[in-house]
């Protein structure tokens, strides 16, 4: 992979461990409320949901990780690009149930990403 698309692969990765960081540990508190739109009490309700989210995006973070390490570069990009394949399809999902922004948070710099794996 290329500076440029390991760089990118390396942003959403981040974007994930923050949003891990919000979902399993600030999801009660003004950040989190903030950044999800939450009254006190729905965060409250949903504290454990949010929380089995964040983990999930924990674990895409990782995969993401995974490929910027792996020493075998064919694998490697294997691995990037189904990882990245994995956040826009949540991203897209969340977009069409949750909120549309989604698709500009998380879709959009997958794939962005996933075109700089590919060809640069």
């Amino acid at each position: 992979m290329s500076v440029i698309a390991l760089v990118l692969v390396a942003l959403v990765a981040l974007l994930h461990l923050y949003i891990l960081v919000l979902e399993m540990f600030l999801w009660t508190g003004p950040r989190g409320q903030k950044a999800f739109g939450l009254t006190p009490e729905f965060a409250a309700q949903t504290k454990a949901l949010a929380a089995n989210q964040g983990l999930y995006n924990g674990f895409l973070a990782a995969g993401l990780i995974w490929s910027l390490v792996h020493p075998q570069p064919e694998f490697a990009w294997q691995i990037a690009m189904f990882f990245l394949a994995c956040v826009a399809v949540a991203g897209i999902y969340g977009a069409a149930t949750a909120s549309r922004k989604i698709l500009f948070i998380q879709t959009v710099p997958a794939v962005i990403a996933m075109l700089a794996v590919m060809y640069l």
